[in-house]
């Protein structure tokens, strides 16, 4: 049986990836810089899993832990958490990476980049891909390289510009990249090719361009969505006058996508896309889908609630803030619930997203302020409508702490003159009664924080007296609900 290593498990692809390995027979090395991301992971629990705590810029690191392993997948984009700096850091992390996996003895390393034409035309997010591909093979170690456009499943960050532009926009008023032709893939099938290399001797050492079985332009693309999501005809005007950089600024606003992220996605959509060379699909045959069906295949996880990985989850997890050294603002608040525990929880674990905060119109004007400022707003929804993992994002939170039936604490990511945590802990008192305690903590940072704190104070009462009246009486009908359920199988 043989040892793969794995980096970027906790991201979009590998998170897909890690459980069709195993299933293909294989045992696993994940080498993470935050274990916790992988918690409530059912695949986390086969014996062939070993989960490694490893920081990529450690060279010395690196090679041990690489070591034993007959293959490892660099999965790692730094876009999502350096900002304008993440092809400098992506080139160095390549470079680590490459010399640690020949010091470690790794036979071949696999590698999915972009495609796009060659040459001085490409953006710099392409550009930056093909730099990596070069650092991966600068130490012999034989690189299978996959060159994937747009990657269409629930979850993308591909398929969630789609969606959110074709929903929100009747009328777009688009640059001229619309009429780009781009040969989109499945994920199901990126997959396929990423597990299928493996056991193909001819594929290492080599780049293959990956895409579907259908080329079309983005116009088209964002029609076929609209078809697929049900709805009237969207009328598409290119202009000629939209900058990458306002594209970016108009993708922010209708898209859960930040502009420091949507800037190189936009600027890259200037590069046809299209598979050059199809070598690939005669070494790793599977059936191709076309655009229809990968954006049918994704809406459908979408409404089965089967969506296992999200593009908001990559990039770095932080902590608790420190709060030491400064003045923290507190709001707590309890309330006795006539209900289990588990059924408190479950009420907490349904906030954000799809069922909203309870003090909606509140809410969704932070959100709205929070999109202007430059921060995520509330349209990064969630990757579930009803369970939370650790890392997972929320609206304008993030997940730093769960545990299952007891407690909940989010951490701020809106756009904040200071740190914010906002937790919920319950106290089980008996078979149908328990305590919810919510405590929302603020560290402002500088006068202009402590002017947000008092500013917003006035509200707290609505928003969070509000907000523990819903979860209460959310948290009776699931008691209920389950209780005539339970019935009903009696």
């Amino acid at each position: 049986m043989q040892r793969i290593a794995i980096t970027g498990v906790t991201g979009y692809i590998g998170g897909r990836l890690a459980p069709m390995l195993l299933e293909s027979g294989y045992s696993l090395r994940c080498l993470v810089r935050t274990p916790r991301k992988l918690e409530g992971r059912k695949w986390t629990e086969d014996a062939r899993v070993e989960i490694r705590k490893t920081e990529l810029a450690d060279a010395d690191a690196l090679t041990r832990e690489l070591s034993g392993c007959s293959a490892a997948y660099y999965l790692v984009h730094s876009m999502m958490s350096a900002g304008g700096e993440y092809a400098q850091l992506d080139l160095q992390l390549a470079g680590a990476f490459a010399k640690a996996a020949a010091a470690a003895g790794v036979t071949r390393i696999i590698y999915l980049g972009g495609l796009g034409e060659t040459g001085p035309n490409l953006s710099q997010h392409l550009a930056s891909r093909r730099d990596v591909e070069s650092a991966l093979a600068s130490t012999g170690v034989p690189v299978t390289v996959l060159r994937a456009a747009m990657i269409v499943g629930s979850g993308s960050a591909s398929f969630e510009i789609l969606r959110y532009l074709v929903q929100r926009l009747p009328v777009m008023i688009t640059p001229k990249w619309v009429s780009t032709r781009c040969q989109p893939i499945a994920v199901e099938n990126v997959l396929g090719y990423l597990v299928g290399v493996l056991s193909v001797p001819e594929c290492a050492g080599g780049t293959f361009d990956i895409g579907g079985s259908e080329i079309l332009p983005y116009s088209e693309i964002m029609r076929t969505m609209a078809e697929e999501l049900k709805l009237p005809r969207r009328w598409i005007i290119p202009v000629p006058v939209l900058t990458p950089r306002l594209s970016s600024y108009w993708i922010h606003l209708v898209t859960p996508l930040s502009s420091s992220i949507a800037r190189p996605l936009a600027e890259g959509l200037k590069n046809e896309v299209v598979c050059r060379e199809d070598r690939i699909t005669h070494l790793v045959p599977q059936k191709l889908m076309n655009v229809r069906e990968a954006i049918r295949a994704a809406l459908s996880q979408v409404e089965s609630r089967l969506v296992e990985t999200n593009w908001s989850m990559a990039g770095p997890m932080l902590g608790d803030p420190d709060w030491s050294g400064g003045t923290v603002f507190r709001d707590e608040r309890s309330v006795s619930m006539e209900v289990p525990a588990w059924a408190a929880f479950r009420a907490v674990c349904r906030l954000g997203g799809e069922h909203g905060w309870y003090a909606d119109w509140l809410w969704k004007i932070r959100g709205a302020l929070d999109r202007l400022a430059g921060g995520p707003g509330l349209r990064r929804g969630r990757r579930d409508p009803d369970s939370l993992r650790y890392g997972d994002a929320l609206d304008f939170w993030r997940v730093v702490g769960v545990d299952r039936d007891q407690s909940l604490s989010l951490r701020a990511e809106m756009r904040l003159p200071g740190e914010a945590l906002l937790g919920f802990r319950i106290q089980d008192k008996g078979a149908h009664e328990c305590t919810l305690r919510q405590t929302a903590l603020f560290q402002p940072r500088g006068l202009f924080g402590l002017l947000y704190w008092y500013s917003v104070l006035p509200f707290h009462g609505l928003i969070f007296r509000g907000m523990l009246a819903a979860i209460q009486g959310d948290a009776l009908r699931i008691a209920a609900a389950e209780g005539t359920r339970r019935a009903d199988a009696g």
